[in-house]
């Protein structure tokens, strides 16, 4: 493990929205302050839970010098990939690289077809899978510089010679390696590495074999790096896994976690699949690098995603973040960001 970040993850109260998004840029500065690594934003539409992501990255960009902003992650399916390009451009360039913009077909949510009533109609398909694949596939080629208009042979301005392929703006050509999957399975992974993006894997696996989430994770990731030798892509990815880790360092701390380590793994149905669910860690920080060491998911994986109780508010979460960064992060082989984003391990 070189980095870690927290992931926002919970609901908020309707009629809270000007709060919850000051203190997810609040919670971000703390971050920053302490070293932490990332700044990682649920996308749900339709739900109190965060949409639009792109004002709150930019702010967070803004006021921040060395936190990476991302998505865990974006719903292709509500997207205009065209548009989603632009605005990844833009905003990887302003943060100087400091970007892991996590995208997905999305899982199951509150609207029925949510995507239709923003404009896009999947026909019989009921989950979108194919149109999300088919957005990606395009934002991918728009990341990728490809002409994706033609120069009309009536211009004004005439900037290009008609019938030009004409690529979106801004460009830039390092996007593609802010650009992370959201992998639920061992075969997403593999797609995401034959497509040559990142890996982005949740608190959860589609899949339920009674291994454990990390042994099924740890498969995950290295089914993911065999893909991306076969493919032959010229530089190395990245890979992050979440987890809800609560260090018990005061009172307080046990009094509000104290029992959430006491579960394992869950088996449940996400989504119409069979799905294995990671348990939460909590325990003292010697307790916690026991265990977090045993997980072969962590310990593989570059970067880990804390998923944070952010509906608690600022103060409680950032606490969680500094007592896993002075007790436990640096056992891991963490050391405090000064200079962005990580590189991903050679393999």
């Amino acid at each position: 493990m070189k980095a870690f970040g927290f992931l926002s993850f919970g609901h908020y109260q309707i009629g809270q929205e000007r709060s919850m998004l000051h203190q997810a840029l609040e919670l971000a500065k703390e971050a920053d302050a302490i070293g932490v690594n990332g700044a990682y934003f649920r996308v749900h539409h339709f739900a109190p839970q965060g949409a639009a992501p792109m004002p709150l990255l930019g702010a967070i960009i803004g006021a921040t010098k060395n936190i990476e902003v991302g998505t865990g992650v974006i719903d292709m399916r509500y997207e205009n990939p065209l548009h989603l390009a632009e605005e990844a451009a833009a905003l990887n360039l302003l943060a100087d690289g400091r970007m892991a913009l996590g995208v997905s077909r999305g899982s199951p949510e509150p609207a029925e077809k949510g995507w239709e009533s923003f404009g896009y109609d999947t026909g019989d398909d009921p989950k979108g899978a194919g149109m999300a694949r088919e957005k990606f596939q395009r934002f991918m080629a728009a990341v990728d510089g490809y002409g994706m208009a033609v120069a009309a042979e009536n211009q004004y301005p005439r900037l290009y010679r008609p019938g030009t392929a004409l690529p979106i703006f801004p460009h830039d050509p390092e996007l593609r390696k802010s650009i992370w999957w959201g992998a639920g399975s061992h075969n997403t992974a593999i797609q995401a590495a034959k497509d040559g993006v990142n890996l982005m894997s949740s608190t959860l696996v589609s899949e339920a074999t009674g291994q454990s989430l990390s042994e099924l994770q740890f498969d995950q990731i290295q089914n993911y790096r065999n893909a991306w030798k076969e493919a032959g892509h010229d530089w190395t990815p990245r890979v992050s896994v979440s987890r809800s880790i609560f260090p018990i360092v005061t009172d307080r701390d046990r009094e509000l976690f104290g029992l959430q380590g006491q579960g394992d793994d869950q088996i449940g149905i996400i989504d119409d699949t069979r799905t294995t669910f990671g348990r939460p860690y909590a325990g003292t920080p010697d307790e916690l690098i026991e265990q977090l060491k045993e997980d072969r998911a962590v310990m593989d994986a570059d970067t880990l995603m804390l998923t944070v109780p952010n509906q608690m508010g600022v103060e409680l979460n950032a606490s969680i973040l500094r007592n896993f960064a002075e007790h436990i992060a640096p056992a891991l082989g963490w050391e405090p960001n000064t200079s962005g984003p990580v590189k991903g391990y050679e393999f």
